[in-house]
């Protein structure tokens, strides 16, 4: 079988995919802000690059699912918690805490017929309404990004390509917490996962082939 070309891959019924840009993700006063954590590339390149792909998958007609992070005591078991032992004041800086500030969007918000979906864990499909709305829309293709590369977008494109969808991850569209971690992910995405692209290449596709068959 030939490989498939980007072009081939994005014309499958695609979803754009904007994981957590939330407060405590990505703002200064946020949980991993107040922690020292410093996001790379830096976010407002990869904000600028996130409006872009969203303002153009739009006109494109390809559905914007924004997923978002939520936590609480009835959603956080002794394992999840768990995995923070040793982190320096985790206990005092909750992430996305529900109805809280630090829970709220960074940086772009959802449109009129964007979806919005609540995840407790770090991929986007573990008990979550996602799977129902790729499936509704005959969706064969996730286009990932957003925060953090190495955590929440690699747990979700992982989960998306064993499910067999086709995932295109966006390098200049996602950030991590260091280099090493961002441009680890993204090696391990584009060799085992799918295929790693930059913005402008997508919406090149997009633009260039706007007959090509997407989700209702």
């Amino acid at each position: 079988m030939d490989a498939m070309t980007l072009t081939d891959v994005l014309g499958r019924r695609t979803a754009l995919v904007v994981i957590d840009m939330q407060n405590d993700y990505c703002h200064p006063d946020g949980s991993f802000g107040r922690r020292g954590a410093t996001l790379t590339p830096p976010l407002a390149s990869t904000v600028e690059n996130l409006r872009r792909l969203s303002s153009t998958a739009r006109e494109s007609g390809v559905p914007v699912i924004f997923i978002r992070t939520g936590h609480g005591p009835w959603s956080d078991s002794p394992t999840w918690l768990g995995r923070l032992r040793g982190i320096p004041g985790v206990d005092k800086l909750p992430v996305c805490a529900e109805g809280t500030w630090g829970a709220e969007f960074y940086g772009l918000d959802p449109a009129p017929g964007d979806r919005v979906v609540t995840k407790h864990r770090y991929s986007a499909f573990v008990n979550t309404q996602l799977p129902l709305y790729l499936r509704s829309l005959e969706v064969r293709t996730l286009v990932c990004c957003g925060v953090v590369t190495n955590v929440c977008v690699e747990s979700t494109a992982r989960e998306a390509f064993m499910n067999d969808f086709h995932v295109v991850t966006v390098s200049d569209a996602c950030s991590a917490t260091s280099t090493e971690e961002h441009e680890g992910a993204l090696f391990n995405l584009d060799r085992y996962f799918g295929r790693v692209e930059t913005t402008d290449a997508i919406l090149a596709c997009w633009q260039e082939n706007p007959t090509r068959e997407v989700a209702r």
